[in-house]
């Protein structure tokens, strides 16, 4: 037996050949080491073969004795030979693939000769060619490529081509099966005339803004009954632009969203203490922020007549009451209170205590609540009274630290300071340095203001983006709720102070926040001058904040409609698009979900007491200035303006 000179393969002594003759160092299919003596089995059938002699060859000589040939059929396979490392390798390429599970001989024939004419011996090598297999060679869907795993996004929804070409011929009888959408989907399926080519056409429309599996199946074979690893790919369709819902005025659109959005705050309700669940499904937990927002939005209800006003009263009345016997820690409320026994549920592990940020909201609307409230009744006197003790028994001043220039976020009866969060400006926490400032009985400085919220001018930015400049706070502005939470008692218009014209900071703010989403840089799918809007929400991993930094293709409708008064014209285009368009997957029994994200196929089906209330609150402050007109007519909100230095 003719053994080739490998260190690594060949136990046996090598024949040494005369002195003067060609050695073959190593004869390789790709990185399949081919032995003589036996076939190697399984080449890939469009192998190229790597010839590695110990000199360099006569390449006229090479293309006359080296070869292919298949068993049992004469002569040559056609093939090409090319020479690499001086002429030292030859490299064999047949023209046309080679068939599956084939017995082939690659020879070297004794008339092969080197460069300086060195002899050679002679050997044969016999190789197996690998089993069948079904491979796709291209495939392609409204003329773009698809590979595996990939995902293809805004697929027309009603017009539908895939093509799918494989290497071998398929069975005419046998391949529809195999074929599966999910969801599912109407399609007809037409083979080529070689059978190798399946195109699949839609029978109907597809749903609209929907991930869709599309899967061939392991199970199918070639006509030869060759196997298939199977196949999978992802496409997300693209708009339906059809109007889902009957057409209506747009400021009975608009009280219709008020209408169900406020329901969140009254029929899901807590049934014992009045207040907002913190989200759909959140049982005992309630929010002190959301429900701040909650009970300006019941003013709303009652002024809009969904509910009585004593309906109202009779609620605003459980609350106050169940706020004056929940936990406080310094007068502040936590963040989450359990609903029936009104004890803190913690936060996190050491947010077990008071939320200065969350309280701020709560007494913004309590202060709103108080002036909308009517002395001369004693039913209502009597809550205004609780009003003020509630607000009264909030300790700012504790929470600067110990006379710190600056708000703390959190303190912990059992952890104090440890979460050592400042209250820096700027972001939704003007409103809590603002009610700090309404405090006659726990007051904090003026300079807790300048120095802590405003780092002495640190908040202001000046800079312009998408055209538009921006007064204050982070580079584009950040989550559109900073425009909102601080705002919807507060009024902004005319609003300034040494730092900005607040009317400009929200409605520039917005303008960048929707000119992001025109411009679209993450090339998000569905975004645009109707579709807008990046704020903290749900999204298809959780819960995360949104902004044109932070921008994963998430839209939040409380975004754009809690800046009705800031962008009214850009902002009812977007509820347009929300209702009319989106609104068979985004409109829900408390009003808009609680986001969407089309490039993922995704609808939240939750809804957020922080964003359903500020819909219902600043809708009506764009259309009555109902909740701005009540909060700034309170003495203490004249008395902050002077002492912080607002005018409007």
């Amino acid at each position: 037996m003719f053994c080739i000179f490998l260190a690594f393969a060949c136990k046996d002594d090598p024949v040494n050949p005369p002195s003067g003759s060609l050695q073959i160092i190593r004869v390789r299919a790709g990185s399949t080491v081919l032995l003589t003596g036996q076939a190697t089995i399984n080449i890939p059938i469009g192998s190229s073969f790597f010839i590695e002699f110990s000199a360099a060859l006569d390449t006229v000589s090479a293309k006359e004795n080296i070869f292919l040939s298949r068993e049992g059929v004469g002569g040559r396979i056609e093939a090409d030979i090319a020479f690499l490392d001086q002429g030292k390798t030859a490299v064999v390429t047949p023209i046309e693939p080679f068939a599956y599970q084939e017995d082939y001989t690659l020879t070297i024939s004794k008339n092969l000769k080197g460069d300086q004419k060195e002899g050679f011996p002679g050997i044969v090598f016999d190789f197996t060619t690998e089993q069948g297999r079904l491979l796709i060679e291209e495939i392609t869907l409204n003329g773009t490529s698809m590979s595996s795993g990939s995902i293809l996004k805004g697929i027309a929804f009603d017009e539908l081509e895939l093509v799918v070409k494989f290497n071998e011929p398929l069975n005419p009888d046998d391949f529809a099966g195999k074929i599966f959408f999910f969801p599912f989907v109407n399609y007809s399926a037409v083979l080529s005339d070689d059978q190798r080519t399946i195109t699949l056409t839609n029978d109907g429309e597809l749903d609209y803004y929907t991930k869709h599996r599309f899967i061939i199946s392991s199970a199918l074979v070639s006509d030869e009954g060759y196997t298939f690893d199977g196949f999978t790919g992802y496409f997300i369709t693209g708009l339906d632009p059809s109007q889902k819902f009957p057409g209506m005025s747009d400021d009975v659109l608009l009280t219709l969203v008020q209408h169900q959005t406020f329901q969140y705050f009254w029929d899901y309700a807590h049934p014992v203490c009045g207040l907002a669940r913190e989200r759909l499904n959140s049982g005992e937990t309630v929010s002190i922020g959301g429900s701040g927002f909650g009970i300006m939005a019941i003013l709303v209800g009652i002024e809009r007549g969904f509910i009585t006003r004593q309906e109202g009263l009779q609620r605003l009345n459980t609350i106050v009451e169940f706020l004056g016997g929940a936990d406080r820690f310094h007068g502040v409320w936590p963040h989450w209170l359990n609903g029936t026994t009104g004890q803190i549920i913690p936060f996190s592990s050491k947010d077990d205590g008071g939320d200065l940020v969350e309280t701020s909201f709560m007494a913004a609307g309590l202060l709103t609540v108080r002036q909308y409230l009517d002395p001369d009744s004693p039913f209502e006197n009597e809550m205004i009274v609780d009003i003020n003790s509630l607000l009264e028994t909030i300790e700012w001043d504790w929470y600067t630290r110990g006379g710190q220039d600056v708000l703390y976020w959190h303190w912990s009866p059992n952890y104090s300071w440890d979460m050592n969060m400042q209250v820096r400006g700027y972001n939704e926490a003007l409103i809590t340095y603002f009610m700090a400032a309404t405090s006659t009985t726990h007051p904090v400085p003026a300079s807790v203001y300048y120095k802590g919220w405003a780092n002495e001018g640190g908040i202001i930015n000046g800079q312009s983006y998408y055209g538009t400049e921006l007064p204050l706070g982070y580079a584009y502005g950040g989550p559109l709720f900073f425009a909102h939470y601080s705002f919807l008692g507060l009024n902004p218009q005319n609003l300034s102070d040494q730092y900005a014209n607040y009317w400009t900071q929200n409605v520039n703010h917005s303008l960048i926040n929707r000119q992001h989403c025109i411009n679209n840089p993450g090339n998000h799918l569905g975004f645009g001058e109707e579709a807008w809007g990046l704020t903290a929400s749900d999204d298809p991993e959780g819960y995360a904040v949104h902004e044109p930094t932070r921008d994963n293709g998430t839209l939040t409708p409380t975004a754009a409609l809690s800046s009705m008064p800031f962008t009214p014209d850009e902002s009812m285009d977007a509820l347009r698009h929300f209702y009319y368009v989106l609104g068979d997957k985004l409109w829900g029994p408390y009003g808009f979900f609680d986001a969407f994200n089309p490039g993922e196929g995704w609808w939240a089906n939750s809804y957020l007491a922080i964003d359903q209330g500020p819909i219902v609150v600043m809708i009506e402050n764009h259309r009555s200035k109902l909740c701005w007109d009540l909060f700034m007519s309170a003495p203490e909100v004249e008395a902050a303006m002077v002492k912080l230095g607002f005018s409007n």
